[in-house]
């Protein structure tokens, strides 16, 4: 068996071809134009540049197979949502998922579906995707609809419109609990929406070989870059979770119940088999820790010298949205640095309180945390900074393989194949991964370092002091 998966991201698209074994195959990859982007809050990007992308790199991974693609699935970035016409063609630019022109119409959707995003235990941000539904509405009034990335690159491989993923679909306004639409946050009918399916549903077969996949292939409903990279890590029963750092922290799992935050900084989209995934995105991350070119020679010093007598929160820019919400939270550093390694290891430190932060979150929220925990991302790539993490966090790190988001999305075409689902479809994940076990000897020096970390949220008003 081989499956495709296809990442459409913002600066390019990328498709990994996966064998039933798990082992990667084929990828292929090719640049999207740059989005334009300007002060007033415009994000957008030309959406008649996917299918081209799209077309070619599954032309090139399947050109390497030696046997046929069994099933696709296409990821994409989350609320990136486009106009277009009866025959499923762009009207105008596509609004990224970082597009501010809904925000008046974002206000009033909170306002207006507050019972329900309570049940939901979301909030309607300025940029969730359900504001620029309602503006391109107005901006191309005689549309025949809207879709998101993966329902246009659908349509272009099977001739017709196909239904949305709900993991797509949550930020434009719908409801994963009741399964619908919120029809009273639109200043529409929701005829203009697409039908939503679940992630791993078979939206159709291929009628035709379309771009070296074969007639007969099966096209399926995929999910967001973020819950797919989480899946793509092995992260997808309950009770399990990752932490994926890149450019930013991420953490995600999977509960087998809905979980409310009444703060809106966690979230959750729906599991493929009913389950929950809740998670947050920090501000913090890989780009808040400067290292260049000098990254690996200030790693090594960072770990001859041990924890830092200062303590970092590392943000490159203003606000943080997990694991607490506040729009003017700044970076700050207590106490001088002797050197740049210092500061350096005070930051890998500060990301990991974090994390540390966010898993207390869970946990008062009632979310179980079974170690160990899933590591991955850049960031990980790091073994100073795996296993700061680890004594931060007090629990076991297992440093995952994978964590690409096209793999996860190959992983959501096997489920669609595989009688197990998406937990056989996980079990594909053959690699061994290492685990970093907690350094016992700078436990109590970094529980000191967290100390100081937290009361210094509390001092600013960042933190409630129950937490």
């Amino acid at each position: 068996m081989t499956v495709v998966g296809v990442d459409v991201a913002t600066a390019g698209v990328r498709a990994f071809a996966v064998g039933g074994d798990g082992s990667v195959r084929a990828t292929a990859a090719e640049p999207l134009p740059a989005p334009v982007r300007d002060e007033s809050g415009r994000s957008e990007q030309d959406a008649r540049a996917w299918w081209p992308a799209v077309e070619s790199v599954l032309r090139r991974v399947t050109a390497e197979l030696a046997e046929p693609v069994r099933a696709v699935a296409v990821s994409a970035t989350s609320g990136t949502v486009v106009a277009v016409d009866g025959r499923g063609e762009p009207l105008g630019p596509a609004l990224m998922y970082d597009d501010r022109r809904g925000a008046d119409d974002n206000a009033k959707a909170a306002e207006v579906g507050a019972q329900r995003w309570h049940e939901l235990g979301m909030s309607v941000s300025p940029t969730a995707a359900l504001g620029r539904i309602n503006w391109l509405r107005r901006a191309y009034p005689d549309a025949a609809g809207v879709r998101h990335t993966p329902d246009l690159i659908g349509e272009k491989l099977l001739g017709r419109p196909v239904a949305t993923d709900s993991s797509h679909a949550l930020k434009s306004g719908y409801d994963p609990l009741r399964e619908e639409w919120a029809a009273e946050v639109f200043d529409f009918g929701v005829d203009w929406l697409p039908e939503v399916v679940r992630p791993t549903t078979v939206l159709g077969e291929l009628p035709r070989p379309v771009a070296g996949l074969p007639q007969g292939c099966l096209v399926v409903a995929g999910m967001t870059d973020g819950c797919a990279g989480q899946l793509a890590t092995g992260a997808v029963t309950p009770g399990s979770f990752a932490g994926i750092l890149g450019t930013t922290y991420v953490l995600k799992g999977v509960t087998e119940h809905l979980v409310r935050d009444p703060s809106g900084a966690m979230y959750s989209h729906r599991h493929p088999d009913g389950w929950w995934l809740p998670g947050g995105a920090s501000n913090t991350g890989g780009e808040a820790v400067a290292g260049g070119p000098n990254l690996a020679e200030l790693d090594e010093a960072a770990a001859r010298r041990g924890p830092a007598r200062v303590v970092a929160y590392p943000l490159k820019r203003p606000g943080e949205r997990f694991p607490f919400v506040t729009p003017d939270a700044r970076g700050f550093v207590l106490g001088e640095p002797q050197d740049d390694v210092e500061l350096h290891r005070a930051r890998l430190e500060g990301v990991a309180f974090v994390e540390r932060l966010a898993l207390e979150r869970l946990r008062e929220l009632g979310v179980p945390v079974t170690g160990p925990l899933v590591a991955a991302g850049g960031g990980s790539k790091s073994p100073l900074w795996t296993r700061i993490r680890a004594t931060v966090s007090g629990m076991e790190l297992r440093v995952s393989p994978q964590a690409e988001t096209g793999y996860g999305a190959a992983m959501l075409a096997a489920a669609a194949v595989l009688p197990g689902g998406l937990t056989e479809a996980a079990e594909m994940i053959g690699e061994e991964a290492s685990v970093i076990e907690p350094d016992a000897a700078e436990r109590e020096p970094m529980e000191e370092n967290y100390r100081r970390f937290k009361e210094e949220l509390r001092n600013r008003g960042w933190l409630q002091r129950q937490n």
